[in-house]
């Protein structure tokens, strides 16, 4: 009987990471790096960096971690979500809600004891606002709850910014809506690839109450927004012109492939790829101006 408590543990502690969506976390950590490396200037001090991102990924993962919780019901009803709701079920909800604010708890608790105050509160900011504003209220309310969604997945770039910098610039505040921005169309793509599970959820996801053709309309206007967005950091920011051509192509790469995966052609899967892959490389182009010299 030990050995078998002893081997169910670490499958635990399996399935609590896979609760914790591990995907997510990765890139609102690559997003805090992102907010240091333009507040710095170049490479951040390594002991914010380590505890700002360790912070994050603890904060998100309780906050992923927490919504699959919450969401336990309504994620039965979609087939895509089957694995999760397994999960959670082998473990438990109660386990894993215990576990979810202790990782939530931990990230504050670093946040306000290694870094700035303004760092620790927004960390707070984004897993209150992901959990209530989007979570138990818009979601289930709004077609366009990915709008206003979109602020907690933004709030990383600022917190990463307010970790490495004293006060806040207009380049942070440029990071901070280039992410604001990117939100609602990167979820309008899943949102039209699985709106038949979201209808059987109840969840009313913009195609799901107001078609595919009006979204594919505001999706591709929110992607369109996105390349003057990025090209902020050059206009009015620190960045440098191989940033701008970076964000240039990027850009366009990212418009054309949507034009062929969303309004010539349904094949949204490739649209969600290539919006993530559009972000992080984005990021990586951001992060790379401010650490690499000039020539």
């Amino acid at each position: 009987m030990g050995e078998g408590i002893a081997a169910t543990a670490p499958a635990r502690g399996g399935s609590l990471l896979l609760l914790a969506k591990p995907g997510i976390v990765a890139a609102v950590v690559i997003e805090g790096f992102a907010g240091m490396a333009l507040a710095a200037r170049g490479m951040p001090a390594a002991e914010s960096a380590l505890a700002c991102l360790a912070a994050l990924a603890l904060a998100a993962g309780g906050a992923a971690m927490l919504n699959s919780c919450l969401e336990a019901e309504r994620d039965t009803c979609m087939a895509r979500l089957a694995r999760r709701t397994a999960i959670l079920g082998r473990v438990g909800r109660g386990r894993a809600m215990a576990a979810a604010l202790g990782l939530i708890a931990g990230g504050l608790g670093l946040a306000l004891a290694l870094l700035p105050p303004a760092a620790g509160l927004l960390i707070a900011l984004a897993a209150a606002s992901y959990i209530f504003l989007y979570t138990l209220w818009l979601k289930g309310r709004s077609p366009y709850s990915a709008v206003p969604g979109g602020i907690p997945g933004a709030l990383p770039a600022l917190i990463g910014y307010c970790a490495a910098a004293p006060a806040l610039g207009v380049d942070g505040v440029a990071l901070f809506l280039f992410m604001l921005l990117w939100q609602p169309p990167h979820f309008w793509t899943l949102a039209l690839m699985y709106r038949d599970d979201y209808h059987r959820a109840s969840v009313p996801v913009l195609p799901a109450v107001l078609g595919a053709p009006y979204t594919k309309v505001i999706l591709f206007a929110y992607a369109t927004a996105l390349v003057p967005a990025s090209l902020a950091l050059w206009l009015f920011g620190p960045c440098s012109g191989r940033y701008a051509a970076a964000a240039l192509i990027l850009g366009g790469g990212f418009l054309a492939t949507l034009w062929r995966t969303v309004v010539a052609r349904e094949r949204y899967g490739r649209a969600f790829a290539a919006s993530i892959a559009y972000l992080l490389l984005l990021l990586a182009a951001l992060a790379a101006d401010m650490i690499v010299p000039r020539a």
